[in-house]
């Protein structure tokens, strides 16, 4: 039997930590993160309980580069959904609204994942988080700014930021007013992306910014 070839055995080990990371999205979001244990991963994913620690070096790392493959593929798939479109404003409030719906969606996981990020291990690189952020930057880029690293950091600021007044315990803000200002700091109509209603809540609404 003729040995496989690089290109077979790397996607193979993709596939594996594919699947890895989708058995954390899962598992996380029906138990909790204190609830799922890396054996629990393995199990779920039908891998070895030693693939784990091969691809990540802890339970906190593998949340995290699971949450951000479940955000690039959630706003990858909303930015080419029909009708695909080009236009900057379009495809910044279809980012926009992809993002708070992960809030909507996944409550549990995405505030895990939040917290974990305030925690001592931080922000972490890994390329999923670095998949996203290129597709962010992209988004940044189409919509016209003259600048786009600080201005894609600054939309992923104000994006975290909306997540966690989602989620906040206790005190969470609504997703419908929290759109209506981030769609006015970037001048976009109420009407681009997915609108959740003809209005946010009370029937308030932000006129749209000079993009300018």
């Amino acid at each position: 039997m003729s040995p496989r070839s690089a290109s077979v055995n790397e996607e193979l080990r993709r596939r594996s930590r594919d699947r890895l990371l989708q058995a954390t999205v899962e598992l996380v979001g029906e138990r909790g993160y204190e609830a799922t244990t890396l054996g629990d991963i393995a199990d779920r994913a039908g891998s070895a309980r030693g693939l784990v620690s091969y691809y990540f070096p802890g339970k906190r790392q593998l949340l995290q580069s699971a949450v951000h493959r479940l955000m690039h593929m959630t706003l990858a798939a909303e930015l080419t959904r029909e009708p695909c479109v080009d236009a900057g404003p379009e495809r910044l409030a279809r980012a926009i609204d992809a993002i708070l719906g992960l809030a909507r969606d996944h409550p549990k996981l995405m505030r895990t994942h939040m917290a974990g990020i305030l925690q001592a291990e931080g922000f972490i690189q890994c390329p999923e988080q670095q998949r996203l952020a290129a597709l962010l930057r992209d988004t940044v880029v189409r919509y016209g700014s003259p600048d786009p690293d600080p201005d894609y950091s600054l939309l992923r600021a104000l994006l975290m930021g909306a997540v966690v007044a989602v989620l906040l315990p206790g005190a969470p803000m609504p997703i419908s007013r929290l759109r209506a200002e981030l769609f006015h700091r970037y001048g976009l109509a109420w009407e681009l992306g997915r609108p959740p209603g003809e209005l946010p809540p009370g029937g308030f609404r932000l006129p749209a910014a000079d993009p300018r």
